[in-house]
């Protein structure tokens, strides 16, 4: 078993505390009228979500570290922890964090997880620690690293230290970094527009500390206008429970709603604001369809990514275009 592999996650939590102070400070000692800011309950649902991940994600963790296990167990090959064999591994999660998170955008089912995360209206360090508590969704995307011989203890450093990356990129106080960094690294800008509800800006830059992925598969996109945070059709709630579960409430109930089989399915699997043949979404808005339609579904098929429209119930999304398998006429807009 790996060993002098420390906890990031437990080691960062100090610094994690001193800058959202920091950051909270210096909104109080030089204000920004355009900047979303902080507000108290806002802040403290995202600590009281990220509060509750770390709970939820050790129920979560125990069938997945036994999955990982056995696989690890069933491969002959291994990978040794060495220094340059640790990058390595880095660079590896990095790539399967991206498809995770691209999945998670336009799988309706994944999306019930993730939507938590994108769910303040605020951007700040505190909404780093806006975490879902049905984190069990991801694992599927790691299993080709156990398969190659990863250690799950390696892989569960090499996910820790993306994570703590991703903490300091939520803030508006940062702008943007030297072009070098801002073409390779996921920065602060980038990860703005990741945050944003402009319809241009919709499903785009899912990289975790690397930015080349989102370039190389089509999703990048650049910070050219402030963005608006949130979902496209914001939930009304600070209650950590509604705000952990509502995107399965909303799924339950379309699932109930539908016709047929096929529909039960796309209500699962489709992506998020996806209506069967024959039914618009709700109050469509038009927008900027943004980057041309994303070239890696030779790549990944099922995680094609169509800037779009959200679902006016449900604040799920769908594409500019016609669904190409049903017909369905989608609309424009949508919300990690």
């Amino acid at each position: 078993m790996p060993s002098n592999l420390p906890d990031v996650v437990l080691w960062s939590i100090p610094a994690f505390i001193l800058l959202t102070v920091v950051e909270m400070v210096s909104y109080r000692l030089h204000p920004d009228d355009e900047a979303a800011g902080y507000e108290a309950r806002d802040a403290a649902t995202s600590i009281g979500m990220g509060l509750g991940s770390l709970f939820f994600d050790l129920l979560w963790k125990i069938p997945v570290v036994a999955i990982y296990t056995a696989v690890y167990e069933l491969t002959p090959l291994r990978v040794p922890v060495l220094w340059w064999t640790v990058l390595l591994m880095l660079l590896a999660q990095d790539f399967c964090y991206y498809w995770s998170h691209r999945g998670h955008h336009v799988v309706r089912v994944l999306w019930a997880c993730h939507v938590v995360h994108h769910s303040s209206r605020r951007f700040n360090l505190s909404t780093a620690l806006r975490q879902p508590w049905t984190a069990f969704s991801s694992w599927p995307f790691y299993l080709p690293l156990i398969a190659c011989g990863v250690h799950p203890a390696a892989l569960a450093f090499c996910s820790s230290v993306n994570l703590v990356y991703q903490f300091w990129i939520h803030t508006e106080r940062i702008d943007k970094l030297p072009r070098p960094a801002e073409y390779v690294l996921n920065t602060p800008s980038h990860h703005r527009v990741h945050h944003a509800s402009q319809g241009s800006y919709l499903d785009r830059n899912f990289g975790g500390i690397l930015i080349v992925w989102d370039r190389l598969f089509g999703s990048f996109a650049a910070e050219t206008e402030r963005p608006v945070y949130g979902l496209t059709k914001n939930i009304e709630t600070y209650n950590p429970l509604r705000v952990a579960t509502h995107e399965y409430v909303a799924i339950a109930r379309d699932v109930r709603a539908a016709g047929d089989w096929r529909e039960r399915a796309g209500r699962l699997f489709r992506g998020p604001g996806w209506q069967p043949q024959g039914v618009s979404p709700m109050a469509p808005a038009a927008v900027d369809p943004g980057p041309a339609a994303l070239p890696s579904a030779a790549v990944a098929p099922a995680l094609a990514v169509t800037p779009g429209t959200t679902d006016a119930v449900t604040g799920a999304r769908t594409g500019p275009a016609a669904d190409a398998a049903t017909g369905t006429p989608a609309a424009a807009e949508r919300l990690s």
